[in-house]
């Protein structure tokens, strides 16, 4: 397993945990020292995706004293997921309280300096977006994405700057939550560029979902109404409708005056909730 462990993301379906834990308990079979840790890490990841925290945090305690004694790999990811353990976007925020998020922020900075200490620049940008859910005021926000866009975009290694695109959509919401929209659509716009290079469908149509999502927040309501019809059509042809794409029609055409389109977006809300 190399330094940036690509088959780590190559394995990973966050869209399914629960496979991806299936791939990673085969992959112990042939896994030796710390690639058995690293996977492990990830096996309790897949927990925390699923909500069941407790599973995660006993198997991270479990692999901690072989932890304390591997590279640097294997101690920056289980800081990482021991920190996901308490403070993640799966956490509910009533599980979000001042002790919970010491807890967290205490991994999170131990990752991240280890992450520089051993210059895996793509594990120090996952630390940084990780700060981001402990310090979750919008001011905070755009502090740790533009931390983390820094490191994206001075780093030779690839595993980093597959992060560029999520940071400049973390950037833009940062900046949309300050009131700064004109600066939040142009990295929001910057993202959806990025993510036409690669072959992720569905992520380009939710980095578009963002620019119009901006848009209607600029009061460029035609634009934006085009931008979600299509994503709706694309979504449709996909077999995968969304909600919030139901959610903004429904707002812009109430907006427009055109209730009966708008009843129509929310009965197609409604139906995805049966």
């Amino acid at each position: 397993m190399t330094s940036e462990a690509p088959n780590i993301h190559s394995m990973w379906n966050f869209n399914d945990p629960a496979q991806s834990e299936q791939r990673f308990r085969e992959a112990l079979a042939a896994a030796r020292g710390d690639d058995v840790l690293i996977l492990k890490t990830q096996i309790a990841r897949s927990h925390g995706l699923r909500g069941d925290f407790d599973a995660a945090r006993q198997l991270l305690a479990e692999i901690e004293p072989d932890v304390a004694k591997a590279g640097f790999e294997a101690r920056i990811r289980h800081a990482l997921e021991w920190g996901r353990s308490w403070a993640s976007a799966v956490h509910k925020d009533e599980l979000q309280t001042d002790e919970t998020l010491a807890k967290a922020r205490a991994a999170f900075e131990q990752a991240l300096d280890l992450s520089r200490q051993a210059h895996l620049d793509a594990l120090a940008i996952d630390a940084v977006h990780m700060l981001a859910f402990v310090d979750r005021a919008p001011a905070d926000q755009l502090k740790w994405a533009q931390v983390a866009l820094t490191i994206a975009l001075a780093s030779s290694q690839p595993a980093a700057q597959r992060w560029e695109a999520s940071v400049r959509n973390n950037l833009g919401y940062a900046l949309h939550q300050l009131g700064r929209l004109g600066e939040a659509l142009t990295q929001f716009e910057h993202a959806v560029l990025l993510r036409q290079r690669g072959d992720d469908a569905r992520r380009t149509r939710e980095a578009r979902w963002m620019v119009a999502w901006t848009l209607r927040s600029l009061k460029r309501n035609d634009e934006a109404l085009a931008m979600q019809l299509q994503l709706e059509a694309e979504n449709d042809a996909a077999g995968t409708p969304d909600g919030y794409v139901f959610e903004e029609l429904e707002t812009l055409y109430r907006d427009s005056g055109r209730e009966s389109r708008a009843a129509h977006y929310a009965q197609r809300q409604a139906g995805l909730k049966k």
